[in-house]
Protein backbone atom coordinates (compact mmCIF):
# COMPACT_ATOMS: atom_id res chain seq x y z
CA UNK A 1 0.00 0.00 0.00
CA UNK A 2 1.22 3.65 -0.85
CA UNK A 3 1.84 5.63 1.83
CA UNK A 4 -0.92 8.16 3.38
CA UNK A 5 0.62 10.95 2.65
CA UNK A 6 0.79 9.94 -0.82
CA UNK A 7 -2.56 8.62 -1.11
CA UNK A 8 -3.81 11.67 -0.14
CA UNK A 9 -2.51 13.93 -2.33
CA UNK A 10 -3.38 11.67 -4.92
CA UNK A 11 -7.34 12.38 -3.66
CA UNK A 12 -6.27 16.07 -3.62
CA UNK A 13 -5.48 16.56 -7.55
CA UNK A 14 -8.84 18.24 -8.35
CA UNK A 15 -9.70 19.64 -4.56
CA UNK A 16 -7.47 19.75 -1.64
CA UNK A 17 -10.54 20.11 1.03
CA UNK A 18 -10.91 17.56 3.72
CA UNK A 19 -14.86 17.42 5.11
CA UNK A 20 -15.06 17.75 9.03
CA UNK A 21 -17.92 15.59 9.02
CA UNK A 22 -18.44 17.44 12.28
CA UNK A 23 -22.53 17.26 12.47
CA UNK A 24 -23.74 17.07 16.88
CA UNK A 25 -24.02 13.81 18.21
CA UNK A 26 -27.42 14.11 18.90
CA UNK A 27 -28.02 14.68 14.85
CA UNK A 28 -30.53 11.86 13.59
CA UNK A 29 -29.03 9.57 11.38
CA UNK A 30 -25.51 9.97 11.50
CA UNK A 31 -24.26 6.87 9.58
CA UNK A 32 -26.89 7.84 6.79
CA UNK A 33 -25.84 11.88 6.46
CA UNK A 34 -22.12 10.74 6.34
CA UNK A 35 -22.75 8.33 3.71
CA UNK A 36 -24.97 10.72 1.81
CA UNK A 37 -22.08 13.26 2.42
CA UNK A 38 -19.85 10.92 0.60
CA UNK A 39 -21.65 10.31 -2.33
CA UNK A 40 -22.62 14.05 -2.88
CA UNK A 41 -19.69 15.77 -2.22
CA UNK A 42 -16.67 13.76 -3.09
CA UNK A 43 -15.73 14.99 -6.37
CA UNK A 44 -14.58 18.27 -4.34
CA UNK A 45 -13.27 17.11 -1.67
CA UNK A 46 -10.32 14.40 -0.40
CA UNK A 47 -11.16 13.18 2.83
CA UNK A 48 -13.36 12.79 5.40
CA UNK A 49 -12.58 13.61 9.12
CA UNK A 50 -14.40 12.16 11.92
CA UNK A 51 -14.20 13.63 14.90
CA UNK A 52 -13.71 12.06 18.44
CA UNK A 53 -17.69 13.32 19.55
CA UNK A 54 -18.93 11.04 16.22
CA UNK A 55 -16.44 8.01 17.01
CA UNK A 56 -18.31 7.50 20.71
CA UNK A 57 -21.47 7.68 19.13
CA UNK A 58 -21.40 5.22 16.11
CA UNK A 59 -20.66 2.04 16.45
CA UNK A 60 -17.01 0.37 14.90
CA UNK A 61 -19.80 -1.41 12.39
CA UNK A 62 -20.58 2.10 11.13
CA UNK A 63 -17.36 3.49 11.57
CA UNK A 64 -16.15 0.63 9.32
CA UNK A 65 -19.09 1.24 7.08
CA UNK A 66 -18.30 5.01 6.51
CA UNK A 67 -14.49 4.55 5.65
CA UNK A 68 -15.42 1.82 3.48
CA UNK A 69 -17.34 3.40 1.45
CA UNK A 70 -15.58 6.50 1.33
CA UNK A 71 -12.74 4.53 -0.03
CA UNK A 72 -15.09 3.54 -2.56
CA UNK A 73 -15.19 6.89 -4.03
CA UNK A 74 -11.29 7.52 -3.43
CA UNK A 75 -11.22 9.48 -0.82
CA UNK A 76 -9.28 9.12 2.85
CA UNK A 77 -10.09 8.74 6.24
CA UNK A 78 -8.87 10.96 9.56
CA UNK A 79 -9.78 9.98 12.77
CA UNK A 80 -9.77 13.35 14.85
CA UNK A 81 -9.48 12.38 18.55
CA UNK A 82 -6.13 14.56 19.26
CA UNK A 83 -4.54 11.31 20.57
CA UNK A 84 -2.06 11.93 23.88
CA UNK A 85 -1.10 9.39 26.07
CA UNK A 86 1.64 7.22 26.73
CA UNK A 87 2.99 4.97 24.01
CA UNK A 88 1.40 1.50 24.51
CA UNK A 89 -2.03 3.24 24.60
CA UNK A 90 -1.10 4.93 21.76
CA UNK A 91 -0.41 1.56 20.15
CA UNK A 92 -3.53 0.00 21.02
CA UNK A 93 -5.84 3.06 20.46
CA UNK A 94 -4.41 3.10 16.39
CA UNK A 95 -4.45 -0.79 16.16
CA UNK A 96 -8.15 -0.24 16.69
CA UNK A 97 -8.57 3.26 14.79
CA UNK A 98 -6.85 1.00 11.56
CA UNK A 99 -9.12 -2.08 11.96
CA UNK A 100 -11.75 0.74 11.52
CA UNK A 101 -10.46 1.70 8.03
CA UNK A 102 -8.99 5.07 9.22
CA UNK A 103 -6.07 6.23 6.85
CA UNK A 104 -4.74 8.67 9.52
CA UNK A 105 -4.81 10.12 13.21
CA UNK A 106 -4.94 13.48 14.77
CA UNK A 107 -2.52 13.61 17.30
CA UNK A 108 -1.61 15.79 19.81
CA UNK A 109 2.06 16.52 20.60
CA UNK A 110 2.01 17.43 24.20
CA UNK A 111 2.86 13.54 24.33
CA UNK A 112 6.37 14.47 24.45
CA UNK A 113 9.20 13.51 21.22
CA UNK A 114 9.40 9.78 21.92
CA UNK A 115 5.78 9.17 22.76
CA UNK A 116 5.30 10.95 18.88
CA UNK A 117 8.67 9.27 17.46
CA UNK A 118 7.30 5.32 18.25
CA UNK A 119 3.33 6.13 17.23
CA UNK A 120 4.46 7.95 14.04
CA UNK A 121 6.91 4.81 13.34
CA UNK A 122 4.43 2.10 13.97
CA UNK A 123 1.94 3.85 11.77
CA UNK A 124 3.59 4.27 9.18
CA UNK A 125 4.89 0.69 9.07
CA UNK A 126 1.33 0.21 8.20
CA UNK A 127 1.18 2.53 5.89
CA UNK A 128 -1.27 4.59 7.94
CA UNK A 129 -0.34 8.63 8.82
CA UNK A 130 -0.14 10.61 11.73
CA UNK A 131 -0.90 14.56 11.42
CA UNK A 132 0.25 16.66 14.43
CA UNK A 133 -1.11 19.76 16.26
CA UNK A 134 0.91 22.61 15.49
CA UNK A 135 -1.55 25.45 16.51
CA UNK A 136 -5.54 25.48 16.22
CA UNK A 137 -8.38 27.40 14.96
CA UNK A 138 -10.43 29.00 18.02
CA UNK A 139 -9.10 32.00 18.87
CA UNK A 140 -7.97 30.71 22.30
CA UNK A 141 -5.62 28.59 21.09
CA UNK A 142 -3.35 31.47 21.26
CA UNK A 143 -3.56 31.25 24.87
CA UNK A 144 -1.46 28.45 25.06
CA UNK A 145 0.04 27.52 22.01
CA UNK A 146 1.52 30.45 21.91
CA UNK A 147 3.00 30.48 25.05
CA UNK A 148 6.96 30.37 25.74
CA UNK A 149 8.34 27.77 26.77
CA UNK A 150 11.98 27.43 28.12
CA UNK A 151 14.53 24.24 26.52
CA UNK A 152 17.42 22.94 28.37
CA UNK A 153 19.43 26.13 26.64
CA UNK A 154 17.16 28.74 28.57
CA UNK A 155 15.92 30.35 25.36
CA UNK A 156 12.57 31.10 25.41
CA UNK A 157 10.36 29.44 22.47
CA UNK A 158 6.45 29.43 21.52
CA UNK A 159 5.15 26.00 22.13
CA UNK A 160 3.79 25.92 18.86
CA UNK A 161 6.97 26.08 17.38
CA UNK A 162 8.27 23.64 19.68
CA UNK A 163 5.51 21.76 18.26
CA UNK A 164 6.59 22.18 14.67
CA UNK A 165 10.24 20.87 15.44
CA UNK A 166 9.05 17.98 17.08
CA UNK A 167 6.49 17.19 13.94
CA UNK A 168 9.83 17.67 11.37
CA UNK A 169 12.22 15.79 13.73
CA UNK A 170 10.03 13.06 13.90
CA UNK A 171 8.50 13.15 10.42
CA UNK A 172 4.66 13.04 10.84
CA UNK A 173 3.10 13.36 7.69
CA UNK A 174 1.49 17.16 8.57
CA UNK A 175 0.65 19.46 11.48
CA UNK A 176 -2.52 21.26 12.20
CA UNK A 177 -2.20 24.86 12.09
CA UNK A 178 -5.56 26.99 11.83
CA UNK A 179 -6.86 29.21 8.93
CA UNK A 180 -7.58 31.69 11.76
CA UNK A 181 -3.88 32.20 12.33
CA UNK A 182 -2.25 32.80 9.10
CA UNK A 183 0.71 34.57 9.53
CA UNK A 184 1.49 31.23 11.66
CA UNK A 185 0.76 29.29 8.47
CA UNK A 186 3.01 31.49 6.68
CA UNK A 187 5.96 30.82 9.78
CA UNK A 188 5.57 26.86 9.58
CA UNK A 189 5.41 26.46 5.65
CA UNK A 190 9.00 28.98 5.84
CA UNK A 191 10.33 26.70 8.41
CA UNK A 192 8.80 23.40 7.43
CA UNK A 193 9.98 23.40 3.65
CA UNK A 194 8.47 20.55 2.28
CA UNK A 195 9.27 18.66 4.66
CA UNK A 196 5.64 17.78 5.92
CA UNK A 197 2.15 19.27 4.65
CA UNK A 198 0.09 21.71 6.22
CA UNK A 199 -3.28 20.93 7.43
CA UNK A 200 -5.68 23.65 8.11
CA UNK A 201 -9.44 24.32 9.78
CA UNK A 202 -11.50 26.87 10.79
CA UNK A 203 -12.43 28.64 7.37
CA UNK A 204 -15.86 30.03 7.15
CA UNK A 205 -17.51 30.06 9.93
CA UNK A 206 -14.39 30.53 12.24
CA UNK A 207 -13.30 33.56 9.75
CA UNK A 208 -10.61 31.41 8.08
CA UNK A 209 -10.06 32.44 4.53
CA UNK A 210 -9.66 29.63 2.27
CA UNK A 211 -7.43 31.22 -0.62
CA UNK A 212 -5.51 33.43 1.87
CA UNK A 213 -4.22 29.98 3.86
CA UNK A 214 -3.93 27.64 0.26
CA UNK A 215 -1.55 31.09 -0.74
CA UNK A 216 0.45 31.30 2.18
CA UNK A 217 1.34 27.14 2.20
CA UNK A 218 -1.55 25.30 3.77
CA UNK A 219 -1.70 21.93 1.74
CA UNK A 220 -5.29 21.33 2.99
CA UNK A 221 -7.88 23.01 3.93
CA UNK A 222 -10.26 21.58 6.53
CA UNK A 223 -13.72 22.53 6.51
CA UNK A 224 -16.94 21.49 8.30
CA UNK A 225 -20.18 23.64 9.40
CA UNK A 226 -20.03 26.32 6.02
CA UNK A 227 -20.67 23.23 3.95
CA UNK A 228 -22.99 20.92 6.32
CA UNK A 229 -25.01 23.89 7.03
CA UNK A 230 -24.80 25.58 3.67
CA UNK A 231 -28.24 25.35 1.73
CA UNK A 232 -26.47 23.65 -1.27
CA UNK A 233 -23.63 21.56 0.79
CA UNK A 234 -22.64 20.66 -2.94
CA UNK A 235 -22.02 24.19 -4.66
CA UNK A 236 -20.57 25.16 -1.83
CA UNK A 237 -18.34 22.26 -1.53
CA UNK A 238 -17.46 22.84 -5.12
CA UNK A 239 -16.32 26.79 -4.49
CA UNK A 240 -14.18 25.60 -1.54
CA UNK A 241 -12.22 22.93 -4.19
CA UNK A 242 -11.98 25.34 -7.11
CA UNK A 243 -10.17 27.72 -4.32
CA UNK A 244 -8.06 25.30 -2.74
CA UNK A 245 -6.33 24.81 -5.98
CA UNK A 246 -4.05 27.51 -6.58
Amino acid sequence: MAKFNNRIKESARTSSVILANDYDSNTPKLEEKTIKNIKTLHEYICALKINFHLLLKLSPKEISRINKIAHDYGLQCIADIKLNDIGNTNLITTKNLWNMNFDAVIVNPIMGPKNLQSLVQSSHKQSKGVISLCHMSAPEARFSYELDVIQGNRKKTPLYQLFLDWAIKNKTDGIIVGATFPNIIKFCRKRAKKNLDIFSPGIGVQGGNAFEAKKLGSDFLIIGRTILNSKNPKKTAKQFALDSII
